[in-house]
């Protein structure tokens, strides 16, 4: 995986690696394929689409899957077991790295 950073700063490089066109990319996160093409040709990208665009391209992660609850749960975890938590994360980084 390139560095964070460097993707968010070329969406246009994190779309042609994930082979999409500018349709299929830009409206996974809300985002019409000319306002994309615009971000991709140099505009400033608002922070919520940086977000939005770093979370379902960069992260991978199914937006329709993630419920307020799940963020409820982790901040409990974070602050009141804290070693439960780090051990969880763990575990998933052990269970990435063997698939």
């Amino acid at each position: 995986m390139m560095k964070l950073f460097e993707k968010i700063l070329n969406p246009r490089e994190i779309r042609r690696k994930l082979g999409l066109n500018q349709q299929e990319f830009w409206t996974q996160i809300g985002v019409t394929q000319s306002g994309g093409s615009r971000y991709e040709s140099g505009r400033n990208m608002p922070k919520p689409v940086r977000e939005l665009l770093r979370l379902v391209h960069v992260e991978q992660l199914d937006l329709s899957r993630v419920k307020k609850e799940d963020f409820e749960v982790i901040d409990f975890l974070k602050s009141q077991h804290p070693d439960l938590y780090k051990s969880i994360k763990k575990a998933i980084r052990n269970k990435a790295k063997e698939a």
